[in-house]
């Protein structure tokens, strides 16, 4: 499989997200095993040295090349100086054990104050972790100045894609408006509960790919504080209706209904089981009364939210949505 344009991104990711970096390399194999190509990463995420590992033994083993895969990874708030962002991917790519990325992007609209490699990595939020009162400490670094420097990277060849994440209606009109190199993908938070379809359409009417990450909504965020447990999309009685009568799972239900709006989905299980579960909801058809029906669960339920989280966590409000 060889990746000759943007829109070649396999549709359903494994995200690394929350995947714990002693359980990292054995499930990246499984999952390369059960047939995923495409894996979504992050400095933040604490696993990219582990995600190389696994990457590297699966290639060894023979289970895929690396032209084969796809890797995306993000650059982290604290790297958003134009100085700080060569360095940034130089060691997520030495961690992965690459020569080049298939996609990088933005993690978070939000730049922060620089930390070096050597005081902490991944840096995380807040400054001062060893404070009484913990802090994020915002950087006076331009947006665009940090794009600027991802066009650099694309053009030096060591990133083939370039992109944002968690970036509003607003702030993708202004990148449109100043960039030289365009983006080529937007990654939001999107599931039944946070449909984000004037987002979605925006996207596309730009001629960027957008990928949904938590495309199954609360499950990643209980265990967080973050959802409640009967806010489960897998429970509601429309999702359960059509995955019977489809004959599938409700997961596959949601994970098909976001690749049917043209989203590509991040995933992830333990679970071998599950994981080939997921990838298989790429061949369930739902019918467009189906799609509708699951587009209705819409309550603009959003999980994933700096200006609740910051706060909450690390006494410092930064709402980046209105």
């Amino acid at each position: 499989m060889l990746f000759k344009s943007v829109k070649d991104m396999p549709s359903i990711g494994f995200g690394l997200w929350k995947i714990a970096p002693d359980a990292c390399e054995k499930t990246v194999v499984e999952a390369i095993r059960c047939g995923y190509r495409h894996f979504d990463a992050a400095s933040d995420y604490g696993n990219e040295a582990e995600l190389g590992r696994g990457l590297q033994r699966a290639i060894s083993e023979g289970l895929c090349s690396r032209e084969e895969l796809w890797i995306t990874s993000k650059l982290w708030n604290t790297y958003h100086n134009p100085e700080h962002v060569p360095a940034a991917l130089e060691r997520t790519l030495n961690d992965l054990q690459l020569d080049y990325l298939d996609l990088y992007l933005i993690h978070f609209p939000i730049a922060l104050e620089y930390v070096p490699f050597e005081t902490r990595y991944p840096a995380e939020w807040v400054f001062d972790p060893n404070s009484d009162q913990p802090k994020m400490k915002l950087a006076k670094v331009s947006l665009s100045s940090t794009w600027y420097a991802m066009e650099a990277l694309k053009k030096s060849g060591v990133v083939k894609y370039i992109g944002v994440c968690n970036y509003n209606s607003g702030l993708l009109h202004d990148l449109m408006n100043y960039s030289n190199v365009p983006p080529e993908v937007l990654q939001i938070e999107s599931h039944p509960y946070l449909a984000q379809e004037s987002l979605v359409r925006l996207a596309k009417s730009y001629g960027l790919e957008v990928t949904a990450f938590s495309p199954l909504g609360s499950l990643s965020y209980v265990e967080l504080d973050m959802a409640e447990q009967s806010e489960s999309i897998l429970e509601q009685k429309s999702v359960k209706e059509i995955a019977n009568r489809v004959g599938c799972t409700a997961a596959q239900v949601l994970l098909s209904w976001g690749v049917q709006r043209g989203t590509s989905v991040v995933v992830k299980s333990m679970n071998p089981e599950r994981m080939k579960q997921n990838l298989d909801a790429e061949s369930i058809r739902l019918s467009d009364a189906d799609v509708s029906s699951i587009s209705a669960l819409n309550r603009n339920r959003r999980y994933n939210d700096p200006g609740v989280f910051c706060q909450a966590a690390f006494n410092t409000f930064h709402p980046i949505y209105d």
